[in-house]
């Protein structure tokens, strides 16, 4: 198929403009709902020296069980890691607004999860999110959630004089003061002077369980028999006054002790809160770092990374450019994909902005606007693409004697076989199921119309791996698909038609049709053929529901003509084979362009062909239904060149 496309999932637009009175700052707005994305950077709007931002969300479904980049991996649709391109596609929107000219925008992972909100106004910021649902400037979701410690503090194994210390910042909610926590017997705590300081007598709570019970309610401002707070004595019933510290505390396993923020939001995120002292050291302090804290970006304008493994750049000189960039790294990433050496990341989608140079100058670069997920035009919606070159180039049909005329590489020929079980491909059982099998190749009967003889021998080349080997070894290309592969050079010139026989420990799977050997020949003069073309299975109407549709090519040289023979025999005439042949397809009322010849370094338009000729795949699910279409090809020329063909191959989508 060569192409898949996936849709946004979410998408919205942040900013810390200023309102229409030019004083109040919409950073609670939310624009989830808008049919557009928006990018700018605004200097000196509201003062000489004021700066207004607008960035853009966006997240694409990665995994899930179905329509998914991972799922499509793992049913075989899109091909493994290494093999498959992923590209981030969004379009422009035209507005009457001013339009930024010679500027680039940064495209980077975001780091947290966020909601996309209901939202829709762009232009006086009315829709707020506030207890809504949707990321705004400064929330990334709604909700405020504490930042959480979990099992922070262990007290199996305490022993006596063990203590740590506990502090809170103040931007965490806390007084930011150092207060000690000492496990103690009665006697030396309660000639404990600090007043910052906390005692747990291990006379009064004399099991682990009830000194964890004690420390929380040191922690929580709670009267306890066993806890003496500054200079009072054991049971006197001193407490600090709950919620000094900024966070509470609870028993969650027998001995250990949890940490949660009193305050909602993500300045509770907070590392290095508790220091070990005497004993520990050891391991009681088995958590360092709250995490969890709310639904605040930690940077307001959004979280996200800024190293090269997900980071990415869109260049626009004129400024009505489309971004069409290769975000293959990170999407592996997301996936986690196999022999992926750059690590793992949660997919979380990307934030879209001007790079930070660009947003902190001193000039304005206006806004450039992109259509949202719920634009009406389908087609103008943004995508993650993926392409890989699923051309298959099945020699059967277009077979070649070995030559000096030609190098290895293009003496090789390669076959399929093609396991078709009850209408679907499937895998040949174990032993060979996704792994080795051979092919061995015979001469003709006398009327070659089947395999007579013995195996062929062949010159050693891809398949064939040792001197004087009869077998050539195949395997399924791609794992899994139920479709074999070979390939070989062949050197018996004398031997003009021949039978590949697939099989392996003495089972014979497939008998394949006759091939006829052709030559390779030089010219007297510079070949420049022209080409008649027809798809001889188009139809007039397509629905969405088809999803993949199967096309074949017939083509042929514009100036063949039957012989006699050909016209009183009604000889089929086989269909000539291009090499390379690519295909386009546009959208007929607007010319609008749906799929571009793919013919850079992925190759994702590439046409198949076998012994019936061209053919490709296409995902007609992607088309907008209720217009009229277009194929148009491309073909590579004998002398490097390409020519696009003169027909024009329309048809309608319902």
């Amino acid at each position: 198929m060569g192409i898949q496309r996936y849709s946004a999932s979410l998408d919205t637009t942040i900013t810390n403009a200023y309102e229409m009175n030019l004083s109040t700052r919409a950073t609670g707005a939310n624009m989830g709902l808008a049919d557009t994305l928006e990018v700018f950077s605004i200097y000196g709007q509201a003062s000489t020296s004021s700066s207004e931002l607008s960035r853009i969300l966006i997240k694409f479904p990665v995994s899930g069980a179905t329509y998914t980049i991972g799922a499509d991996r793992d049913s075989g649709k899109i091909p493994k890691s290494g093999s498959v391109n992923f590209y981030l596609r969004m379009y422009n929107a035209e507005h009457p607004f001013t339009l930024p000219k010679d500027y680039s925008l940064n495209i980077s992972a975001l780091t947290r999860s966020w909601e996309e909100g209901y939202g829709l106004d762009m232009d006086e910021y009315s829709d707020l999110t506030y207890d809504d649902v949707g990321a705004n400037w400064i929330n990334a979701a709604s909700g405020s959630a504490p930042a959480t410690l979990l099992n922070a503090i262990d007290c199996q194994g305490l022993a006596q004089n063990d203590a740590f210390t506990m502090t809170v910042p103040a931007a965490a909610g806390g007084d930011a003061v150092a207060h000690q926590f000492v496990f103690d017997n009665t006697t030396d705590i309660n000639a404990l002077s600090d007043t910052t300081g906390f005692g747990i007598s291990m006379t009064v709570a004399s099991s682990y369980e009830l000194m964890a019970a004690a420390l929380v309610d040191a922690i929580n401002g709670t009267a306890n028999s066993a806890v003496q707070y500054g200079g009072a004595a054991i049971g006197a019933g001193s407490t600090l006054t709950a919620g000094t510290l900024g966070l509470t505390a609870a028993v969650t396993s027998t001995t250990k002790v949890t940490l949660t923020m009193d305050d909602g939001g993500a300045a509770g995120n907070v590392a290095n809160v508790l220091a070990a002292n005497t004993g520990f050291e050891n391991g009681l302090l088995l958590e360092s770092s709250f995490a969890g804290g709310g639904n605040d970006w930690v940077t307001e304008g959004g979280d996200y990374y800024s190293d090269t493994s997900s980071s990415f750049s869109a260049s626009f000189s004129d400024g009505t450019e489309n971004i069409e960039t290769d975000i293959t790294q990170l999407v592996e990433q997301w996936l986690d994909s196999a022999g992926n050496v750059l690590g793992s990341k949660t997919n979380y989608g990307v934030a879209i902005m001007f790079p930070s140079a660009q947003e902190a100058a001193s000039r304005s670069y206006y806004t450039k606007k992109f259509f949202a997920r719920s634009s009406q035009y389908v087609l103008k919606r943004p995508v993650i693409e993926a392409r890989w070159d699923s051309a298959r180039k099945d020699h059967t049909g277009d077979f070649y004697l070995s030559s000096s005329l030609a190098s290895a590489t293009e003496n090789l020929n390669t076959i399929y076989m093609y396991n078709n079980i009850r209408g679907q491909l499937r895998n040949i059982p174990s032993p060979v199921a996704t792994g080795e099998i051979l092919v061995s190749v015979h001469s003709g009967s006398l009327d070659n119309t089947t395999p007579s003889g013995e195996k062929l021998l062949l010159p050693v080349g891809s398949g064939v791996k040792t001197v004087g080997d009869f077998n050539i070894t195949g395997g399924c290309t791609p794992t899994g698909s139920g479709i074999y592969s070979a390939s070989f050079a062949y050197a018996s010139s004398s031997i003009t038609t021949i039978y590949p026989v697939w099989h392996l420990s003495g089972t014979l799977y497939h008998t394949g049709s006759a091939i006829t050997v052709k030559t390779f020949d030089s010219d007297d003069y510079n070949p420049h053929p022209n080409y008649v073309s027809t798809i001889t299975n188009l139809r007039d109407s397509y629905c969405t529901e088809e999803k993949t549709t199967r096309f074949r090519l017939y083509v042929r040289q514009k100036d063949w003509g039957p012989n006699v023979y050909t016209k009183a025999s009604r000889e089929v005439v086989p269909s000539e084979i291009i090499e390379d042949a690519y295909y386009r397809i546009y959208r007929t009322v607007d010319e609008f362009e749906v799929v571009a010849y793919g013919t850079g370094s992925t190759n994702h338009t590439r046409l198949s062909y076998d012994t019936s000729g061209s053919y490709f795949d296409f995902p007609v699910d992607i088309l907008e239904a209720g217009y009229m279409y277009a194929f148009k090809f491309l073909y590579k020329m004998p002398d490097g060149n390409y020519r696009e063909q003169p027909e024009t191959f329309k048809f309608r989508v319902d």
